[in-house]
This record gives structure tokens, C-alpha cells and sequence, in this order.
């Protein structure tokens, strides 16, 4: 069993709106293992990319965060220097594929003024607190790059790097997200839906690159995502989430097989299968201004109770590495 790299526990995060306090994350744990790639699925809205966004440290000004600590490879997050957080975390030892490779890029830059420019600050042979960027550095993250595109299937790195972003195809501006957040040699990779812009054909494609690319490298990676089927493909556990919550974490073949949450498996349900007519889930998400009291799934819930409106359920364990909280989990 490899040990935990990253550890989320007890985190809230609230956001100050016209509305009033959205609470968007609502006591969320969750734990990353060395070389796992964790899938985080749920509704849209259920606060998948905010959990992903207080990781990396990376939330704007109105948030405000809660919580007993998100501990990284030993440091904890919450409480580190911010100076040491922005020079050897993010972007560094944490960095981040994100869910529109164009808007990503400044389109006024070539591909690579824009990949020079992050290895001059974030690149494994700079030094801590270092402002220069001399010349053999420059040729040896250049070589990095070149190296790294090919591995990606980029064609032709060296003509690529004089060309601006608008000039390549949505499934290359993936690819080179892609090279650009192993660049820095992470531990950890923190993508964010990666393949809802792209067609089905590049998904798959890219969904599978990353997944070699991790294990060859021995890099965790979180990948936040609202499609099962992503899921399936390349995670090694999955950790759903409703509204805020954290609600039940799985390894891939429990969660599908034999999944212990309702909501769970009313997500399962309302998949496609063959001639049989799409079920979607009754009711809808809940405002999270004014959030549900207890479990708050429960006014969508066939299973609840008035316990499920009073209290937040216990975390149970109905099976080794699959946790779950919910009262009536264990039931059907």
C-alpha cells in the first residue's frame, strides 16, 4: 500500500456573494495515495473544482477557507509560507491541467515564449528563491521541453515552440496543457474535467496519455470529472461528491460494482444502457446559500430519513479502502 501524498480533512470554504454565504465546501476529506489517480466526480455545481482551486491555493479573494489541515507530502498547506507555498508548491510540486486549454494561453505569446517563461520560475533545475535564468538552464528546460512534447505526440516540437496558440488544434493545446503540467517534474497533477472541450475520439486519446504519463512517472493525479465513463477508464479510486460533500470513496471496481451510497447509485442508473430509457435523478441541486441541514442529498434522496435531516451522517466502511457516509448506506 503506498502512503498518502496529499491529506483534505475537515475543509470548508464558503464564498461571500450578493445572495448572501455560499458554503461550497462543506467539511470535505479526502486522501491521495503516491501514484493513484483519483477520480473526483459529481453533479455539476457539486464543488469538485473548488475543492481542486483550495489545493492548489489558488481560490479568489472572497473565499474564505476552514479546516483542520490539507497536509502535501508532510506540509500543510493551510499554514505554510505563502512566499514557499507560490515558490515550491504550485505550479511546482502541484500543478494544474485545466478545463479550457485556450483560455489558458495569451495569445499574443508563441507556445514557446509561454513554456520558457514557466520554466524559468517553476523548472526542477531551478533553485529555491532564484531570480536568474542563465544560459546552460535554458538549454538543458529546452531539451526537457522537446523531450516531453514528443513523449506527448506533439509533431515536430521544434516548429511547434514558434507557433501561437490559436495555430493548433484543441486536442494539441490538451496535449501540450498536458507537457506543460509535467514540465516541473510534480508529484502531483490536478486536472479539471481536461477532456470536456474535445471530441470523443481525442478524449479517449488524452485520457489514456495521461494515465501512462503518471504511471511512468510515479505522479498522483487528481482528475475532477462529471462523466462515469472518464472515471472508469483511467482511476484507480473514485470519491464522490453532492453539494459540497464528500460522501462516499471507493476503489473503481467497488464503486461500480457494488456501490454503497443512494446517490451513488442513482448516478450509476442514470447511465445509457443499450435500448432502455435515460433516467435522470428527481429533484434538483440545492442553493448553496441555503443549503439542506444534515445529509444534503436528502431532499433528492429515496432512502431518507429524519435522521438524514437532522445529523451528518458517520463515515462507515462497508468494504476494504470504501468509505461512506450516509445512514442508510449499507442498506440494498
Amino acid at each position: 500500500m503506498h502512503p498518502d501524498l496529499l491529506s483534505v480533512q475537515d475543509v470548508s470554504v464558503s464564498f461571500s456573494t450578493e445572495g448572501g454565504t455560499a458554503h461550497v465546501l462543506d467539511a470535505v476529506s479526502l486522501t491521495l495515495r503516491l501514484g493513484e489517480i483519483m477520480g473526483l466526480v459529481g453533479e455539476s455545481g457539486c464543488g469538485k473544482t473548488t475543492l481542486a482551486r483550495t489545493i492548489l491555493g489558488a481560490l479568489p479573494p472572497n473565499a474564505r477557507v476552514r479546516g483542520a489541515a490539507i497536509s502535501f507530502d508532510g506540509r500543510d498547506l493551510l499554514t505554510i509560507d505563502p512566499r514557499e507555498a507560490a515558490s515550491e508548491i504550485r505550479g511546482r510540486a502541484i500543478t494544474f491541467v485545466p478545463q479550457d486549454p485556450f483560455s489558458a494561453f495569451n495569445p499574443l505569446f508563441t507556445v514557446g515564449d509561454q513554456i520558457f517563461e514557466l520554466m524559468r520560475w517553476k523548472s526542477p533545475d531551478r533553485r529555491p528563491f532564484e531570480a536568474g535564468y542563465n544560459r546552460a538552464r535554458r538549454r538543458s528546460d529546452r531539451d526537457r521541453a522537446l523531450t516531453l512534447l514528443r513523449r506527448v505526440q506533439l509533431p515536430d516540437p521544434e516548429r511547434l515552440l514558434k507557433k501561437y496558440p490559436h495555430e493548433l488544434s484543441g486536442g494539441q493545446r490538451q496535449r501540450l496543457m498536458i507537457a506543460m503540467a509535467l514540465l516541473p517534474e510534480p508529484r502531483l497533477v490536478i486536472a479539471d474535467e481536461p477532456t470536456t472541450a474535445l471530441d470523443v475520439t481525442i478524449q479517449a486519446q488524452i485520457l489514456m496519455l495521461l494515465r501512462q504519463l503518471a504511471v511512468e512517472r510515479g505522479v498522483s493525479v487528481l482528475l475532477t470529472t462529471h462523466d462515469l465513463g472518464t472515471a472508469w477508464e483511467i482511476c484507480d479510486r473514485v470519491t464522490v461528491m453532492y453539494a459540497g460533500q464528500t460522501l462516499e470513496t471507493a476503489p473503481i471496481d467497488a464503486f461500480f460494482q457494488a456501490p454503497a451510497l443512494p446517490y451513488t447509485r442513482l448516478l450509476l442508473d442514470s447511465l445509457p444502457s443499450g435500448e432502455a430509457p435515460l433516467r435522470g435523478i428527481p429533484g434538483e441541486v440545492p442553493s448553496l446559500v441555503s443549503a439542506p441541514s444534515g445529509c444534503r442529498f436528502h431532499p433528492r434522496c429515496p432512502s431518507a430519513s429524519e435522521v438524514c435531516r437532522v445529523s451528518r451522517p458517520p463515515l462507515s466502511e462497508p468494504g476494504p479502502g470504501h468509505w461512506v457516509r450516509c445512514h442508510h448506506g449499507l442498506v440494498g
